[in-house]
């Protein structure tokens, strides 16, 4: 080859030498050592033992040291050590300059092997071995030299010894009631005879007691006041294990106590003079004006007089009283163990400070929307955070934004370059608790709340259509447990009128009625339910499964009003004389997050179906209701709107027919590898699959109906590979989505990979925050 004719692929080629000539070791001192990671750790067992997942984690974990520059701690390191050789090259002294400015940016300390202490780390590992069971392990460490001994890689080898269990177990047995107590509680202890010794559950058996304990009464028991007691000697490999009460534990600790006197101060923003209210179980002094109804702050205390004092009690006071979104700061103070002067009584004092009522907040952002929109925002609220002295918020909004669409060409060759802006006017007045359900309310957990809207919203694409839209809705938010939550809408109804078309939209709406009449002027009453359950679990949250099913129905309560009121309307019916649309609607949509190895490292999963279904008084779904698929938030390798339903493909050149590209049946996968780069630089890649069909055969759009025949064969397959750049409050994300097939069947490729060209099924987003 003659290098003068190939000049940029030469200097490729003399960076890359020039690069891996470069020193990592060149300022170590004298018998300094680089570590370069670990090349294996070797776990060997005994016959017959088995090393838990928990555990050979656990002793894993003293090993896992990142290097310098790694691509999969501790083990592989990227090639390209930019950090070391900046520390290296670019050290000055001269605290100025370019030079010393690129040094701080990007210089990294050598991670040394002095530091690492692979002797020590054995010692650890050993001890997490132990804390499983497995006394009699041992651990051992060898190094792997290179550069003549200026690096090492490390080898670490395990032996596992087999565990210790536990035969009997005793629990204490003191005088008076807490007897009983202690019995109950080793009814359901988290030790077992015959269970593998575990100190994580030992010290969870303690922390166990103690908060039931105190929880019935005995607030001042601490798990510090129990130790165990274990005897070996008795047989090979078991542990004969005592709980008992320390010898020194303060007789208070042992006592229960009742709720005594409850004191809350209320203080303002401005100081002022003071009153003093009497409640049922509380005597409060509150600076004047009182800007909390007297009841509201009495169904906010859990603490009773007379009660048994709980943590329980004492945590819902406080969660209670912080949750009504009025107080800067809310403190309770409860009588230290060691001032108590008998009585079996204690007396608790609350201190409240009231936050300003009202809020004006401006925000500037840019958003990215499911529909691959992007663009910047402008938001203006004003807020009163205590309309009516019962925490109930009430707060005006007006929005705007202008977005533009991101994507590729691959839809048939029209254009994905769409633009729209936005106003919006939105009044939200927030209940803290459930009205008409008053003593269920007060059983729930915070939050919990009754929701008001009303709102006006305009949307304007300049080249086809202007759209308004008013809406009104009441519904309730609340929890009935730390992981599930529910969205009850008793009513919403919205009414989308049309205020202005274009020519081509028109001709569009003509060609296509079904399209025209789910943009027709009408009305939409429903009512909707919606379920979430969102769990984290594992080590460290290291999983989170979610779970959110949505269902809503519109026109079936309206339809039947109309019937008892003797309305004798021929379908279809009218509400002020537009009609109003009638379906149901179901979307369910499961995501499972399961962290791999490193803590950068994700496996990120979704699935979704959605289905609506129109009748009665409706021929089709509204437009806003129907489904889409594709964009930044979807199949990333499609523009929004550029495939489906089912293998029906708008004719090439029709600017209007993304229109067409909505249905009643949605299905979509995705999967996605999350992993880190460098600082808050992460990387990711994915493979995303779907399509929507409709449930009714149309004439107009020919292979849209969900048929069995063919259905795998429908289903629009990409992949591709983003970047993501964490800036704490938010994420800012391009994807690459590559085509690999579509739904609509190509004569000119005849394989599973029907894509015209491969720059036709590429796919470029902008958009802020993950994809789902």
């Amino acid at each position: 080859m003659n290098p003068l004719r190939h000049p940029v692929s030469c200097l490729v080629l003399a960076a890359a030498l020039l690069l891996g000539a470069c020193s990592t070791t060149r300022r170590l001192g004298e018998g300094e050592v680089l570590y370069t990671g670990v090349h294996r750790i070797r776990i060997e067992a005994d016959s017959g033992v088995v090393l838990s997942a928990a555990a050979e984690s656990a002793a894993r974990e003293p090993f896992d040291v990142a290097p310098n520059n790694p691509l999969y701690s501790p083990y592989l390191r990227t090639p390209f050590p930019i950090g070391l050789w900046a520390y290296n090259y670019c050290y000055t002294p001269r605290e100025k300059g370019f030079r010393y400015w690129f040094y701080k940016r990007l210089a990294k300390q050598p991670v040394l092997l002095s530091a690492v202490q692979p002797g020590l780390r054995t010692r650890v590992a050993v001890q997490a071995l132990e804390n499983y069971g497995h006394f009699g392990s041992q651990a051992a460490c060898s190094l792997r030299y290179r550069k003549q001994g200026r690096k090492a890689r490390v080898d670490y080898t395990l032996h596992v010894a087999p565990p210790y269990t536990y035969s009997r177990i005793t629990y204490p047995q003191p005088a008076g009631t807490l007897r009983p107590l202690f019995d109950s509680l080793q009814a359901t202890s988290l030790l077992r005879p015959g269970a593998q010794y575990n100190l994580d559950t030992l010290t969870q058996e303690r922390s166990r007691i103690a908060a039931q304990l105190r929880n019935r009464g005995y607030y001042y028991f601490r798990p510090e006041y129990l130790e165990y007691l274990a005897d070996t000697t008795l047989a090979p490999r078991r542990v004969d294990l005592r709980l008992v009460l320390k010898p020194d534990v303060p007789a208070a600790a042992l006592e229960s106590y009742r709720v005594g006197g409850i004191t809350v101060a209320l203080r303002n923003v401005e100081p002022g003079p003071a009153d003093t209210l009497r409640l049922r179980d509380a005597e409060v002094v509150a600076q004047r004006p009182l800007k909390l109804r007297p009841r509201v702050l009495a169904r906010a205390l859990a603490l009773r007089r007379g009660e048994l004092f709980t943590v329980d009690a004492q945590n819902r006071t406080l969660n209670e009283l912080g949750k009504l979104g009025v107080f800067r700061s809310v403190g309770m103070s409860v009588p230290p163990l060691d001032s108590l002067r008998g009585g079996r009584e204690i007396d608790v004092r609350i201190d409240a400070q009231f936050d300003y009522p009202v809020s004006v907040s401006l925000e500037t952002d840019v958003t990215s929307k499911s529909n691959s929109f992007l663009g910047p925002g402008i938001s203006l609220k004003l807020s009163d955070n205590n309309l009516f002295r019962g925490g109930e918020v009430f707060s005006v909004a007006l929005d705007g934004s202008y977005e533009w669409q991101t994507g590729n060409k691959n839809s048939g060759g029209r254009s994905s370059r769409l633009n729209s802006y936005e106003l919006g006017l939105n009044a939200t007045l927030d209940v803290p608790r459930l009205l008409a359900f008053g003593r269920l309310s007060g059983r729930l957990p915070a939050p919990r709340r009754t929701s008001f809207q009303l709102g006006l919203n305009l949307m304007n694409r300049p080249d086809y259509f202007r759209l308004i839209a008013f809406s009104g809705s009441a519904g309730y938010d609340f929890r009935t447990s730390p992981s599930s939550s529910h969205t009850l809408t008793v009513l919403k109804l919205v009414y989308n009128r049309l205020l202005h078309t274009t020519e081509s939209f028109d001709q569009t709406l003509e060609a296509n009625p079904a399209i025209a009449l789910s943009f027709r002027d009408q009305f939409i009453p429903s009512v909707g339910y919606t379920y979430t359950f969102d769990r984290s679990y594992g080590a460290a949250a290291s999983r989170r499964f979610y779970w959110q099913n949505s269902f809503s129905a519109a026109g079936n309560l309206l339809a039947g009003v109309l019937r008892l009121c003797g309305e004798r309307q021929p379908q279809p019916q009218h509400l002020f004389g537009n009609r109003f649309s009638q379906f149901v609607r179901n979307v369910s949509e499961v995501k499972f997050f399961q962290r791999l190895g490193r803590r950068d490292n994700w496996l990120a999963t979704r699935f979704l179906v959605g289905v609506g279904y129109a009748y009665g008084n409706s021929e089709v779904m509204p437009y806003s209701e129907q489904f889409y698929i594709g964009g930044a938030n979807s199949i990333r390798a499609f523009t929004v709107r550029s495939i489906g339903p089912g293998s029906y493909r708008p004719a090439a050149g029709d600017s209007n027919g993304y229109l067409d590209q909505t249905g009643d049946f949605k299905l979509e996968a995705n999967v996605e590898f999350r992993f880190g780069i460098m600082g808050r630089l992460h990387g990711a890649l994915f493979l995303d699959a779907g399509n929507i069909w409709l449930l009714k055969n149309d004439p107009l759009r020919p292979g849209a109906e969900l048929k069995w025949k063919g259905f795998w064969n429908e289903i629009a397959l990409g992949t591709g590979f983003g970047l993501r750049y964490d800036i704490s409050y938010l994420v800012l994300r391009a994807d690459l989505g590559i085509g690999i097939h579509t739904p609509y069947p190509n004569p000119d490729r005849r394989g599973y990979y029907n894509i015209q060209s491969f720059k036709d099924g590429l796919g470029f987003h902008l958009a802020i925050g993950y994809p789902f």
